[in-house]
């Protein structure tokens, strides 16, 4: 009987390095058709259910931009969805004011970003850009300058709204507690 090659593992198993075993790895391909990349990225076949997709990088994010959570329920269904799930991440919507919840892009919330839009700001914009953005289309939109415009006056009210937003957001980021 020949004698076995030196092992440099002192007899523990558990020093070996990962991954150099010698038996063959099973790998899962992507479940799109045609695609040959290993398939690690789960995606759920329909809402609720425990059945997975097995997508590689590239196919997970095509599938996930197309993602609708909402797919074939009716209306009722969808609206007791939606109220269900913004009361239970309520916790998220109230600690908004220690600024690391909420959606956005990070540093500011939804409205916040609408309110942007409405202004024509980037997301980046300091509160200075508001104020200015927020004086020259209250100008061009004022019921005083534009009497008997129905579309000047939804427009300086949807402005103003995305003023009093922004405005009470930064308030709410200058505040310091006592202490």
């Amino acid at each position: 009987m020949a004698k076995a090659g030196r092992n440099n593992d002192w007899g523990f198993p558990r020093w070996r390095s990962y991954g150099a075993a010698r038996e063959a790895q099973a790998v899962r391909l992507c479940d799109r058709h045609g695609c040959d990349q290993p398939g690690n990225c789960p995606a759920p076949k329909s809402p609720n259910s425990p059945e997975r997709w097995y997508f590689c990088q590239e196919h997970a994010g095509e599938y996930n931009r197309g993602w609708d959570y909402f797919q074939g329920l009716d209306e009722e269904e969808r609206n007791q969805r939606m109220h269900n799930e913004q009361r239970d991440a309520s916790g998220y919507r109230q600690s908004s004011h220690h600024q690391w919840g909420g959606p956005g892009d990070g540093t500011r919330s939804r409205d916040e970003m609408k309110a942007l839009d409405v202004l024509g700001l980037d997301s980046d914009a300091d509160f200075e850009a508001v104020k200015k953005s927020w004086r020259a289309l209250a100008k061009e939109s004022h019921p005083d300058v534009k009497p008997g415009d129905a579309e000047a006056a939804r427009r300086f009210q949807e402005i103003q709204a995305a003023y009093d937003v922004l405005r009470t957001a930064e308030e709410r980021k200058s505040w310091k507690p006592a202490g």
